[in-house]
């Protein structure tokens, strides 16, 4: 188990190093020059030149990505280039809110989906298959600002249940914090509820037609110990799978939540970013982005060996 798990780590090093190269190579594929950015409109090409020797622009490709790649392993992000603050100091001003709507996210998708999925398997071919897989198809197919727009017009401006905008700190207290974060989440979430009861529903389908659940039927099992402890634990693989690939869901989904609610977490920062050109925030968040997504996938496969006793180490 630990040497598989050694080979798995050492595995996502390469992943990483290309992705460094690409969030490095963002500063030559976007259009405009970053010194020209800095100095404004009324800068003389002597100004800019000036500017490009001191972000070390004017230096061989690889040698700006050496020294790049040697600060990131040394924590330095760089700087911004409005703001003239650490990156590291930026994302970890914002870090909290994003993580607390995706951690969020997470826990009531899985709270939600996974029991309507298995309640689908269950009564498969009924009206409460059907109204379930109706409302994962339709709710699969829209985009998380429409979801946003209607939640916060019906439970924030009609019944003014929820506030519409904003982020409170959990130092602030736990209810300030999750009130908050509900609309968001349930905008964010409506996709990936979508997707992992469907998933859920598959796999579930699959396993309750195996031998060993008509034995446990036969002997008298009730259905709730069938489904939860003997089929939806060997169904488990594909909905981890599942579970861990969506983080991508919500970490794109993220940015524009955070927009339609006006949350300072990252993904404010990473337009606000984009729009101002500040290259350095740009590539810090997407390398952070980048490396949760490969330490998610890392534990998924992880989990998927421990719930598979099939794997062979």
């Amino acid at each position: 188990m630990v040497s598989y798990i050694l080979r798995r780590v050492l595995s996502t090093l390469p992943v990483m190093g290309i992705v460094a190269l690409f969030v490095f190579s963002l500063l030559y594929i976007a259009p405009g020059d970053p010194a020209a950015v800095i100095a404004g409109d009324q800068a003389s090409p002597a100004d800019v030149e000036r500017i490009r020797q001191g972000l070390g622009l004017d230096r061989p490709f690889l040698i700006q990505f050496g020294t790049w790649l040697w600060h990131i392993l040394h924590g330095d992000l760089g700087t911004s280039i409005f703001t003239n603050l650490p990156v590291s100091a930026m994302i970890a001003q914002r870090i909290e809110p994003t993580f607390s709507l995706m951690a969020i996210t997470l826990v009531l998708t899985i709270l939600v989906a996974v029991p309507l999925g298995v309640a689908a398997a269950w009564k498969a071919g009924s009206w409460i298959d059907r109204t379930i897989m109706a409302f994962a198809v339709f709710a699969f197919s829209l985009p998380v600002f429409v979801v946003g727009y209607v939640l916060a017009y019906v439970f924030a401006l009609q019944f003014e249940w929820l506030p519409v905008q904003g982020y409170t700190p959990l130092a602030r207290g736990f209810w300030p914090w999750l009130q908050n974060l509900i609309l968001p989440a349930l905008a964010l979430g409506t996709v990936y509820i979508a997707l992992i009861a469907r998933i859920t529903r598959a796999s579930m389908l699959e396993v309750l037609q195996q031998d060993y659940v008509r034995t446990a039927r036969a002997k008298g099992l009730g259905q709730r110990n069938i489904l939860f402890v003997h089929a939806l634990k060997n169904a488990a693989v594909p909905i981890v799978t599942v579970i861990g690939i969506g983080i991508a869901l919500l970490i794109g989904g993220a940015v524009v939540t955070e927009s339609v609610f006006a949350i300072p977490g990252l993904g404010r920062l990473t337009i606000d970013a984009i729009l101002r050109r500040d290259y350095p925030v740009i590539q810090g968040i997407v390398l952070l982005f980048s490396f949760l997504y490969v330490l998610v996938n890392l534990m998924v496969d992880v989990t998927y060996t421990l719930v598979d006793p099939r794997i062979r180490y």
